[in-house]
C-alpha cells in the first residue's frame, strides 16, 4: 500500500482549524495589490494554483477576472465552494499542480500564492510545476509566485507556539525547524476532554533561494521580470524581506 505524502494528509478538515486565523479581508487587500503588478485586462482568464479554501481566488474574481482555482484537497475545495455561493469563481477543480488538467495556452495568468510551492521531495517534481505553468499560459501570459524568503525564515523562525482554537476548544501545538534545505512544521491537535488522543501532522516546504528560481524558471520557459520582497511592493532584499514574490511572463 502506498504511503500518502504529507500534503495529502495535512490539507484536510483540521487544516481549516489550524489556519482559521488567516484573514479573508487581508487576503483581498494583498491580492488587489499583486493583481495590479500583473497588469491584466478585466475578464482575463486567471488560474489560481493551490487555491485552498478560495481566499485569493474569490478576491481575484471580485476584481473582475475569470478565475479558475485548482487544489489537490477535496476538503479545502468544499470550503471554497461554500464561499463561492454567488459563483463569482468560474470553476474550482480538484487536481495535481504537477499535471494541470487544462489544455495548452488556456490562461492569461497563473498565480501561486502564500507559499503553495516547494512541497515535493523530488526536486524534479517542483520543476515540473513550473513547466506546467508555462504550458497552460498563453503567449506572453504572466505568472506570479508568492514564496517565502528562506534567509528571513531561518532568522525569524519561532521554534514553538501553542494556542486554543476558540470555536472548537482544540489545543494546537506547532513546532518548527529549518534545516537541510527544508522548513518543517510539526502540528499536534488535542481535545481538552481527551488529552491522550492526539492528531499529528507534518508540513514540509523546500527552502529554495532566488538563484534556484532564476535557473528553474528559465529552464521551464518562463522569464522572471521582477522580485518583490513583501505585499507592499518593496524590492526584494535577501536579508530583510519577509517574502519572495516572483513576477514574470511566458518566454517567447
Amino acid at each position: 500500500m502506498r504511503m500518502s505524502n504529507w500534503y495529502e494528509r495535512s490539507f484536510g478538515t483540521d487544516y481549516m482549524i489550524v489556519y482559521r486565523h488567516r484573514n479573508w479581508d487581508q487576503a483581498a487587500r494583498e491580492v488587489e495589490t499583486m493583481a495590479g503588478w500583473l497588469e491584466l485586462s478585466l475578464g482575463a482568464a486567471v488560474l489560481d494554483i493551490g487555491c485552498g479554501m478560495g481566499r485569493h481566488a474569490l478576491a481575484l474574481a471580485q476584481l473582475g477576472y475569470e478565475v479558475t482555482g485548482i487544489d489537490l484537497s477535496e476538503a479545502l475545495l468544499r470550503m471554497a465552494r461554500e464561499h463561492n455561493a454567488e459563483e463569482r469563481i468560474k470553476s474550482l477543480v480538484q487536481g495535481d499542480m504537477r499535471e494541470l488538467p487544462f489544455a495548452d495556452d488556456s490562461f492569461d495568468a497563473t498565480v501561486n500564492l502564500f507559499t503553495s510551492f516547494g512541497y515535493f521531495e523530488d526536486e524534479a517534481d517542483n520543476r515540473r510545476v513550473l513547466r506546467e505553468i508555462r504550458r497552460v499560459l498563453r503567449p506572453q501570459g504572466v505568472f506570479l509566485i508568492d514564496f517565502m524568503n528562506p534567509v528571513y525564515v531561518k532568522e525569524h523562525l519561532v521554534p514553538h507556539s501553542e494556542r486554543t482554537d476558540a470555536a472548537t476548544g482544540l489545543h494546537i501545538s506547532e513546532r518548527r525547524t529549518a534545516a537541510d534545505g527544508w522548513v518543517v512544521k510539526q502540528i499536534e491537535i488535542t481535545a481538552q476532554d481527551h488529552p491522550d488522543a492526539c492528531r499529528s501532522y507534518e508540513e514540509r516546504v523546500r527552502l529554495f533561494p532566488l538563484s534556484w528560481f532564476e535557473q528553474a524558471l528559465a529552464e521551464a520557459g518562463l522569464e522572471l521580470q521582477r522580485c518583490y520582497g513583501d505585499y507592499e511592493g518593496n524590492s526584494y532584499d535577501e536579508q530583510r524581506s519577509p517574502r519572495m514574490i516572483l513576477k514574470g511572463r511566458a518566454a517567447s
